[in-house]
């Protein structure tokens, strides 16, 4: 059983959070490309609910992609990853809050755990584990999209739609990156 395994190294938590567009999913990628190189033995996941790109790969908006496996649920994690180095997990923003305990319980048995996620949700609200991840994280990288109105740095994901519900997967026909200025102006005017 995985939570058995004798720890022989240190592990740790690193957390890339950002708003859609900010580049998440592609650090991600570039970091278990580096882990690969290192030649540390490392896996990928992401939840089933994430069918944008495809079923069985992560994918980032620049078409890169790496073979992953889609989980139901956070704990699920645990039971596939006994024998890695270095765990990824995408999307984490549509894991519930035992995805925290879960990472805890992987770097508490020297496995490197780099996850990405949208750190607010359409209504800028914080979206998910992903604020209890940055307070456990050992490292956090915040990245930033380009507002698409003004061209400043942005951070909110913008809902397009009129759509309340907390999970409408989509691209740039329903999201779009801007600025805490222009992210206002636009809700403002609904």
């Amino acid at each position: 059983m995985f939570l058995e395994r004798k720890v022989t190294s240190i592990g740790w938590i690193e957390v890339v959070a950002g708003s859609m567009f900010s580049g998440k999913t592609e650090e991600l990628l570039r970091r278990l490309r580096r882990a690969n190189i290192a030649k540390q033995k490392n896996m990928i996941f992401k939840p089933k609910i994430d069918t944008r790109f495809s079923v069985n790969e992560v994918v980032s908006h620049d078409s890169n992609s790496i073979s992953s496996t889609p989980v139901e649920k956070a704990e699920d994690i645990l039971a596939l990853a006994n024998g890695y180095e270095v765990i990824g997990i995408d999307e984490a923003q549509f894991f519930d809050d035992s995805l925290v305990e879960v990472c805890n319980k992987l770097a508490d048995n020297g496995i490197r755990v780099v996850v990405a996620g949208l750190d607010m949700d359409f209504a800028g609200n914080p979206f998910g584990p992903i604020p209890k991840l940055v307070a456990v994280a050992e490292y956090v990288t915040k990245v930033h999209a380009i507002c698409m109105r003004c061209g400043n740095l942005a951070s909110y994901s913008h809902r397009l739609s009129d759509s309340s519900a907390l999970v409408v997967l989509g691209e740039k026909d329903k999201y779009e990156p801007l600025c805490r200025s222009c992210y206002n102006k636009a809700v403002a005017a609904k």
